[in-house]
């Protein structure tokens, strides 16, 4: 399997060398040239475990990695999962969940994640090479990238996230990681500045070579492939088409929903959640992406302004026509806005919508109280989007994390502090370090230059 980039600028690659770029070097996204079709062996997928069906549809992509080493990787990747099932789905009345967040750090970013810092170490070690990781979070990437490499050889990991702006958990879960290979950035701004800031330096293709830097955000091609795998997971359980109702602020996620679509996967439908932070609901039902100010919100994983994984989806709609799509993002650089569609709504497959904070408190208050399930902040939003749709069959909520990692946001709902796990509740006492930094590309790039691993 070869990949373009949604520019056009640079000749494919394969994946390994997809996978250790992250983005390419014209600045655009990798994507695959075809998406092989599952709907021949449809029926031969069903009884596939989820690390099983993860080879299945990953050995379509990786094509230069040896399968017998993908299958330990993805064993080992899914075994640190504290359910047998990874992903299992959970029925409560004519309520379906899709729970994402039983791995190391109890959100869905551990499903690919566990299995991107395993693909490094390995394709590193193939080529004796050596990596700096470079990412960016809103909450959860950071710590699940960590988890996923940390003490691993050859990988150095700097995350960055607005500090201040991530819950305390999602913060704890990255700075009490001892091992050396691991440097938490706390960016005075928000998540759109630690973006820019990280598109820049990958954007710097001299100091990207020669600082070995790789990338764990989703604009890795390898993390919206292991997500597809879940997708089809879910739409195996049932008999008839499924529509999934997934809260994102990046696209990422729901993006492996669509990729799993184009490869036959029946799903009738997708709703997309948005918190206040609503540029993707304004853009798809518009057609016109405008940057707004940033919001706080009770879902911060969402509050983005700038949703990174949309220039695959664009690049798809306009039939891989990368100087169209050239023109669409230098004009959202440059003016902050820029208009796809002239015509309204840009996707019927997609129903995009905006649920509030008080809708949020309120979906997750309903859901305990009907059903007696409690829900993070981010799920509820994908539950209230879900109810706002009109679509048949069976609609799949996405729960992307664990309530226990925002109990600001359910002592809200519910009144008192029912969310606990116990890995969390281990953190406060353990040792926290961050390194604090102004939100300036060269000061991040000074800081990684004196220790990355070479």
């Amino acid at each position: 399997m070869q990949y373009v980039s949604t520019r056009g600028g640079v000749q494919p690659v394969n994946f390994e060398q997809a996978l250790l770029e992250g983005q390419a070097e014209d600045g655009g996204l990798f994507l695959p040239e075809r998406y092989p079709q599952l709907t021949d062996k449809w029926d031969s997928l069903k009884d596939l475990s989820f690390s099983e069906l993860a080879l299945e549809i990953v050995s379509l992509y990786a094509t230069d990695v040896d399968v017998d080493a993908l299958r330990t990787i993805l064993r080992d990747a899914f075994a640190t999962f504290d359910d047998a099932d990874v992903a299992p789905l959970v029925q409560i009345e004519d309520l379906h969940v899709l729970e994402l967040f039983h791995g190391p750090t109890l959100a869905f970013k551990d499903v690919a994640l566990q299995v991107l810092g395993r693909l490094f170490e390995h394709v590193l070690s193939q080529h004796n090479q050596v990596m700096n990781i470079l990412g960016a979070t809103s909450g959860d990437t950071g710590s699940a990238a960590i988890a996923g490499v940390r003490g691993r050889d050859g990988i150095g990991i700097f995350i960055m996230f607005p500090d201040g702006r991530t819950s305390r958990l999602q913060e704890l879960q990255m700075t009490t990681v001892r091992e050396k290979n691991v440097h938490c950035l706390a960016i005075d701004g928000s998540f759109d500045d630690c973006q820019r800031i990280l598109k820049a330096i990958f954007n710097d293709i001299e100091f990207k070579r020669r600082a070995r830097l790789g990338a764990v955000n989703s604009i890795n091609w390898a993390r919206i492939m292991v997500q597809i795998v879940y997708y089809v997971y879910a739409t195996l359980r049932y008999d008839e088409p499924v529509t999934f109702s997934v809260p994102t602020g990046n696209f990422g996620n729901i993006l492996s929903a669509v990729l799993a679509m184009r490869m036959g996967a029946p799903i009738r439908r997708l709703v997309l959640g948005t918190n206040e932070n609503d540029i993707l609901a304004r853009f798809f039902a518009s057609g016109k992406y405008q940057r707004g100010a940033v919001q706080q919100t009770l879902s911060p994983s969402m509050d983005i302004q700038v949703a990174s994984n949309l220039e695959r989806f664009i690049y798809l709609y306009l039939d891989g026509d990368s100087e169209q799509l050239v023109q669409f993002m230098h004009g959202f650089a440059e003016h902050n806005h820029a208009t796809l569609s002239q015509n309204g709504h840009v996707d019927a497959t997609i129903d995009a919508r905006r649920i509030d904070t008080d809708e949020t408190i309120a979906t997750i208050r309903k859901t305990w109280e009907r059903y007696g399930y409690l829900v993070d902040p981010h799920t509820a939003v994908g539950i209230a989007a879900a109810a706002h749709t009109d679509s048949e069959g069976p609609v799949v909520c996405l729960a992307t994390a664990h309530p226990a990692k925002f109990p600001s946001a359910v002592n809200q709902a519910i009144g008192n502090a029912r969310a606990q796990h116990p890995r969390l509740q281990v953190l406060d006492e353990k040792h926290a370090r961050k390194v604090k930094l102004p939100a300036d590309q060269q000061e991040v790039r000074s800081y990684i230059e004196l220790n990355i691993i070479k």
